[in-house]
């Protein structure tokens, strides 16, 4: 038994004086190990990319036609057009293509949920459960241009500290890993792998306790009331460590009065306007009124808009979970079909042809309203100056899966209005702004980590060529998306 694997991960550096928690960004491995190595196409050295196009993140026009200096694990330079490579440097033609900063991922999880014996018609029996997707998990992010992402929400946060332990050191293939602590639920957990919360004490043991073991940030959930997820938030912060929440029981306006950093799945789980909402108690409807209700230039959107933008509250867009719920909106691609198991793919299809079932029902429409008013309520929030994050939330539907949702996102971005460039800031740099790694990571510029990927096309013009991934390079080192893929195809949903 390999026991290096099982191991809970030790703290590394204090990211606060109070804090055990390792660096998101860990320094780059002395050597990659045997399992890492046959997905390494560009070994790293001193590496330039020439006649190729940049993109840098920033929102600025793309840079054509340049060469892009790697050395190492950082980026050294961007040369302009017809510059000569200097001496020592392995050249690779660009021409064609496109350089994108990695993606920071900020909804994404390492678990596929799974409903037992469901059937064609949506039934499936109980208990609910989230099994770890330790080994095709990360090669899918990082196949598909994810070199950051945060788990937002641990089910076997043990295996995740592992799991990121593992990466830094060089021995697993994936991107950099914030490690997010277990859930902070209280009763009527939507799976049963959850610890239900009791009382404020317990959710301030419960934060300090993983704070402990190394974890980087907290997600509160559903179930959760107003004065735990105070307690939770209070040790957070005491310990320099931010919390987000996918809240039902509490509204977004009293969970931004408690202090929270950040708020997940954009305007979509808020319930402040849902009718006979009782405090600290998630009503049956869970946010789809208010959704409904809160069309974009409304008083009520206004004034909540206004106070996330005054509390810097930042919101996680997750747009293509709920766009499964759009009938006939999600797009069926054969290259997220080939990565499922048989099993998952067919619990999928259920589910998929239910929904398409609803396009023009009263229940497809409220669903489609909803979407509707997020797309616009989340251009409005930036337009007012907020922080809009991006993540696909990869849970328990096969239309949202690793590393090919966090692509799925920055074209549903860009069906929200947003430019193409718009969109790829929102999925990079303004991930990197909430984690504080502006210095390293977000963008392409000379010294900033070398975090990129490599795509045919041109996103700027078509935000769909975000797909065409060739390489993606982490730390300097350029790894096969094609084989990363082709390492996990039929087990996703299995290990």
């Amino acid at each position: 038994m390999n026991w290096r694997l099982l191991a809970a991960a030790a703290a590394v550096l204090a990211y606060a004086p109070a804090l055990a928690a390792a660096p998101v960004l860990a320094p780059p491995a002395a050597e990659l190990g045997p399992d890492v190595q046959p997905y390494v196409h560009v070994p790293a050295g001193q590496i330039a990319i020439q006649h190729l196009r940049i993109i840098d993140g920033t929102g600025a026009a793309p840079i054509e036609g340049a060469t892009l200096l790697i050395d190492g694990a950082k980026i050294a330079a961007i040369l302009p057009p017809g510059a000569p490579v200097p001496a020592g440097y392995r050249t690779l033609d660009g021409t064609g293509q496109t350089a994108l900063p990695g993606l920071v991922g900020m909804h994404n999880h390492l678990f596929y949920l799974q409903r037992p014996n469901i059937d064609a018609a949506g039934h499936s029996e109980q208990p609910i459960i989230v099994p770890q997707m330790t080994f095709s998990a990360p090669r899918l992010y990082l196949a598909n241009g994810v070199t950051t992402m945060r788990t937002t929400g641990s089910v076997e946060p043990y295996t995740d500290l592992a799991l990121k332990r593992e990466i830094d050191a060089g021995h697993l293939v994936g991107p950099h890993l914030d490690v997010t602590g277990p859930y902070l639920e209280g009763p009527g957990a939507f799976f049963i792998q959850n610890h239900q919360i009791t009382s404020p004490e317990d959710a301030r043991r419960e934060v300090a306790f993983w704070a402990d073991q190394g974890v980087n940030s907290f997600k509160a959930y559903m179930n959760i009331s107003r004065a735990e997820l105070g307690a939770a938030i209070k040790e957070a912060h005491r310990r320099g460590l931010k919390l987000t929440g996918h809240l039902c029981s509490v509204s977004y306006p009293e969970a931004v009065a408690l202090g929270i950093d950040n708020l997940e799945h954009g305007f979509f789980v808020n319930t402040q306007l849902d009718p006979g909402k009782q405090l600290d108690k998630c009503p049956d409807t869970v946010g789809n009124p208010t959704i409904e209700a809160m069309t974009p230039g409304s008083p009520q959107a206004n004034a909540l808009i206004r106070l996330l933008v005054d509390r810097h509250v930042a919101l996680t867009s997750t747009l293509p979970v709920f766009e499964q719920g759009v009938p006939l909106h999600a797009p069926l691609q054969a290259r997220q079909m080939d990565v499922l198991t048989p099993q998952a793919k067919e619990s999928y299809l259920y589910l998929r042809n239910l929904t398409a079932s609803r396009a023009g029902t009263p229940r497809g429409d409220k669903a489609a309203l909803g979407y509707k008013n997020d797309l616009g309520l989340e251009r409005r929030f930036v337009a007012a100056g907020g922080l809009l994050l991006a993540g696909p939330d990869p849970t328990g539907n096969g239309g949202v899966i690793p590393g090919f949702g966090d692509q799925r996102e920055l074209e549903l971005l860009v069906e929200a209005g947003f430019t193409p460039l718009e969109a790829i800031k929102i999925a990079t740099l303004n991930g990197a702004t909430y984690l504080g790694l502006t210095d390293r990571i977000g963008s392409i510029a000379a010294g900033k980590n070398a975090d990129l990927f490599i795509v045919h096309g041109n996103p700027a013009m078509n935000i769909n060529d975000v797909e065409n991934v060739i390489l993606v390079f982490k730390d300097g080192v350029g790894y096969d998306s094609a084989k990363l893929i082709q390492s996990v195809k039929g087990r996703f949903g299995e290990y």
